[in-house]
């Protein structure tokens, strides 16, 4: 069969030619394309436009190719089916072209596919790479209602402090980090007080993954190294004005560069988390030993006040914010030495982070490290704003001591909060990573009422990361309103609309959907689940995240919410849990409420029910609901604050409070409880105990000639005590996954997953079997998924091509047979380069059938070309089937009456090692004749 594409790139590799990287199934190089017609179904269905699917059995490989490059951003592209996740496919080299092993996987209705990063479609008809289309459920695109501002608070962290302030840059030697074959940068760009006293806190900036190189010429790319004509692309200046702010309210801040992680995380399991772990705590350990020994230190350091490492604040930006949220957790429980760079003492203490917009693809915080999780309401990157998870996914792990915060800031983008992703401020190329297209979008398209511009954006990010600092680090309490839910604005950060939430600090569960609840009136959902009658939202619905962010599993246990839908006011719900809770000593019930964008006006009367039966009104509360369309993330719960004093008043047992009535005062609508605690005021100090840390790791073996052999998928457990896991097992060639709760002890072996493999000796894939945990008490977890992958041992076949065809009348079809010198368990492919005849007529786009010259090229045969010129670098990728020893290419010639001398075709084949490097072969003519 054969296979074409219309523009040749040289640094495309072609299908089949495995490169081993162990993702969730292996992908293999790309094939060309702009395949066309499809080389068969999926599961008997045909597939849409840029997709195909070559091989059969275990050797399968699903393809989509993007008609314009995937910008290179932190969100991962995936592969679903409907809701379940394929798994993780590897980019080619020019970001078109996306390639997954199905390893026997079935994929279902191939109407269902679709390519997902951060939530957003990338290959819904009539969209670009990096669009979406708005699926048509759920949203009113109603022009946004406007809003009374929140009470100015307090205190306002956004305003400058009184010192005087230096910058400056240090530039160490690179390290190595495990999985990563190239050497990591360790530059920084430094800002802090000159004139400060004593012992400066610390603030470190890790940005997320963006383009690493670009030219004088405009040009961008995503390799490391750069190429020698390339500059890396200065990602750590891009937050200047939040060090800037810092520094002048006498922070030491230092943002880090991580170009050399960007550039090749495409082969980690975890999207490369650990690896920015490492070099987060490798400036960390620097820091702190310039601390001990100044006179050591670069001189942008000396500059400086002497920083104190006992009190760090980590900011990090996307997959930044995934990184640095690592290194909190691994400067409490330390990592497997072998999966870390960073191997000496911990000799600092990091007091809280700040995540902004982050990525969360373990779905496991830290959860004793209090964080500020900012949610940008515009992101058109992580589109699905899962950083939600580093809230949500704290609840029950751990004391529950720390704060996690959650700040939805309404018009902010992903990109702008570094200036150095920003257009018009930036050096390298950038972009508005949520992009116009032909229907402007009402929230979030520039200029409408509700985006914010670069630098309103930057202030109020600035603003937001001074106040974390002040709370997190400085005990400053009077800032916790801006980031607890209580409702309050920082000026500084005007006109920005700047919500929040918050699970933990002085906050006692009380009712957290889950096992055991009771509900009467309405429903417990599933946050995560394909089935309609368990999901808390209908399949497709615009915006449903951030709470409803999908992770690894199309289903997860114990993810659940409280759902409400009513057509008349009175109709009330109630929860019950298994067991009376207590809320003595709180001064106020806290509810996470979501209703659905564009609402406005819902009211709700609150209520509580003791074991005798006395029943106390709380109060009425009113929730809107947040501005949204189809292309962001708008199901976001809303904080309600309902004082207990009433209950008091009324004589209710607070200690012993078995159901919460929720009733409806509008005449319909529908609403979401996500959880509700006891809550007072205050930060508590937070103590991190001492947990078991799991670790998921990867096994690479041999397939081996014959025979079977079982390998366990290698688990760690290390620190103290015991805690509980839930581990997810996707069973190969089936939609399956199995889920189960596993007790973990340090040095036990109570996760077990066998692998059997087969060996034999045909050239196949690199394939995988995972697994993967996430934390549910008291335990942490590392690496999150890993597994046992099977490398290919046996040699490609050789390809070789011959004539069978190739002097011919009009009418009649050039061919040549491609054929292997063994067949192979996985598709063969090569390509045919048409190159121009030097001497005498070639034939062109009028001498071949037109509807081959449209499946084959997508063009038209007028204007008449060479076909050598038909498109830019015409070429043709023939694959060689599984299992198969040959196949033919075929250019069907056409009669067109006239007189004509010999025309003449001319190409070169083209095969590849399994380093995806071209090899030119022979070449080949091919003739062409009048039929009288």
């Amino acid at each position: 069969m054969i296979r074409v594409k219309r523009i040749v790139t040289a640094t495309l590799a072609v299908l089949t030619l495995a490169a081993v990287t162990p993702e969730l199934a292996q992908a293999q190089p790309s094939a060309r394309p702009w395949a066309n017609p499809l080389s068969k179904a999926a599961d008997d269905d045909r597939l849409p436009p840029g997709w195909r699917i070559t091989g059969t059995g275990a050797a399968r490989q699903l393809t989509w190719t993007s008609p314009d490059p995937v910008p290179m951003g932190d969100a991962r592209v995936e592969f679903r089916a409907g809701d379940r996740l394929l798994g993780l496919p590897v980019p080619a080299r020019d970001r078109r072209s996306f390639h997954l092993a199905l390893d026997g996987a079935r994929i279902g209705s191939a109407a269902e596919l679709k390519v997902l990063a951060g939530g957003r479609r990338l290959d819904a008809a009539g969209t670009g790479a990096g669009h979406t289309t708005p699926p048509p459920t759920g949203l009113v695109p109603t022009a946004p209602q406007a809003q009374v501002p929140l009470p100015a608070n307090e205190v306002d962290p956004g305003v400058p402090g009184p010192y005087r302030t230096a910058r400056g840059a240090y530039t160490l030697a690179s390290v190595r980090l495990p999985g990563l074959k190239a050497p990591v940068e360790m530059r920084g760009t430094v800002v802090g007080p000159t004139n400060a006293p004593g012992g400066r806190p610390l603030a470190l900036f890790l940005h997320g993954r963006h383009y690493t190189c670009f030219t004088t010429t405009g040009e961008d790319g995503g390799e490391w190294p750069c190429k020698p004509d390339a500059l890396p692309v200065p990602s750590q200046d891009g937050y200047l004005r939040a060090q800037q702010l810092l520094a002048s309210q006498g922070y030491v801040t230092v943002s880090i560069a991580a170009n050399g992680i960007n550039g090749q995380d495409a082969v980690l399991d975890d999207g490369g988390a650990q690896a920015r772990s490492s070099l987060v705590r490798l400036h960390l350990a620097r820091w702190a030993q310039w601390a001990a020994k100044r006179s050591g230190a670069p001189a942008a350091v000396r500059a400086v006040a002497p920083a104190d490492p006992s009190h760090v604040l980590l900011v990090g930006h996307s997959r930044g914010g995934e990184g640095v949220n690592r290194a909190a957790l691994d400067s409490l429980y330390a990592p497997p030495a072998d999966q870390d760079g960073h191997h000496g003492p911990v000799r600092w203490n990091i007091r809280g982070t700040v995540l902004i917009g982050p990525t969360v693809f373990g779905q496991n915080p830290a959860p004793d490290v209090p964080s500020l999780t900012v949610l940008p309401g515009c992101d058109g990157d992580v589109s699905d704003l899962q950083g939600e998870i580093y809230v949500d996914g704290t609840r029950g792990v751990s004391r529950g001591a720390a704060l996690h915060s959650a700040v939805y800031m309404v018009g902010a983008n992903h990109n702008f909060f570094n200036s150095e992703w920003t257009p018009g401020q930036s050096k390298a190329p950038a972009d508005d990573d949520f992009a116009s297209d032909d229907s402007p979008d009402r929230v979030c398209a520039p200029g409408t009422s509700t985006r914010l511009t670069a630098t309103r954006q930057q202030t109020a990010g600035a603003t937001y990361i001074a106040a974390a600092a002040r709370l997190f680090v400085a005990g400053d309490d009077r800032v916790r309103p801006l980031l607890d839910g209580s409702g309050r604005r920082a000026p500084s950060a005007d006109p920005a609309r700047v919500l929040s939430h918050a699970v933990g600090a002085h906050r006692t569960p009380a009712f957290l959907p889950g096992p055991g609840l009771a509900v009467s009136g309405g429903r417990v959902c599933a946050q995560v689940d394909p089935d309609p009658a368990r999901a808390c939202l209908p399949p497709g619905t615009a915006g449903a995240s951030p709470h409803f962010a999908a992770w690894e599993a199309a289903r997860e246990p114990g993810r659940d919410a409280v759902a409400m839908r009513w057509s008349r006011a009175g109709s009330p719900v109630a929860v019950r849990p298994a067991r009376p809770v207590s809320l003595a000593g709180s001064d106020a019930l806290a509810l996470r409420v979501i209703v659905p964008p564009n609402t406005t006006g819902t009211q709700v009367d609150v209520a509580l029910v003791d074991t005798s039966g006395r029943r106390a009104k709380l109060g009425r509360a009113r929730v809107d609901g947040l501005p949204g369309t189809g292309r962001t993330a708008s199901y976001w719960a809303r904080e309600l604050r309902m004082p207990l004093s009433a209950a008091t008043r009324a004589g209710l047992d607070l200690k012993r409070v078995t159901a919460l009535e929720l009733t409806p005062r509008t005449k319909n609508g529908q609403a979401w409880l996500l959880d509700a605690s006891g809550w007072k005021p205050g930060t508590p100090a937070v103590r991190a105990p001492a947990l078991p840390r799991v670790d998921i790791g990867r096994l690479t073996v041999e397939e081996g000639d014959s025979g079977t052999r079982t390998y366990r998928v290698p688990v760690r457990v290390s620190g103290h005590g015991s805690g509980q896991v839930r581990l997810f097992v996707p069973q190969p060639g089936t939609e399956n996954v199995t889920v189960r709760t596993v007790t973990v002890r340090p040095g036990g072996h109570d996760i077990d997953v066998p692998v059997v493999v087969r060996g034999n000796t045909r050239y196949g894939y690199d394939l995988a079997r995972d697994a993967f945990v996430k934390a549910v008490r008291g335990t942490v977890v590392g690496s999150h998924r890993g597994g046992v992958t099977v490398r290919n041992d046996d040699p490609m076949p050789t390809v070789t091509m011959t004539p069978v065809a190739d002097h011919v009348v009009e009418g009649r079809s050039l061919t040549w047979r491609v054929a292997l010198s063994a067949a192979a368990d996985a598709d063969i492919a090569a390509e045919f380069a048409l190159l121009p005849v030097g001497k005498g007529a070639e034939l062109s786009t009028l001498d071949v059938a037109p509807q081959w010259l449209k499946d084959t090229f997508d063009a038209s045969p007028t204007p008449a070309r060479p076909l050598s010129k038909v498109v830019d670098g015409p070429s043709l990728v023939v694959t060689v089937p599984a299992g198969r020893l040959s196949t033919d290419v075929a250019v069907p010639t056409v009669k067109d009456g006239l007189k004509e001398p010999v025309e003449s075709l001319r190409g070169r084949l083209i095969t590849y090692d399994t380093s995806w490097e071209p090899h030119p072969g022979p070449e080949f003519t091919g003739t062409v004749r009048d039929a009288t």
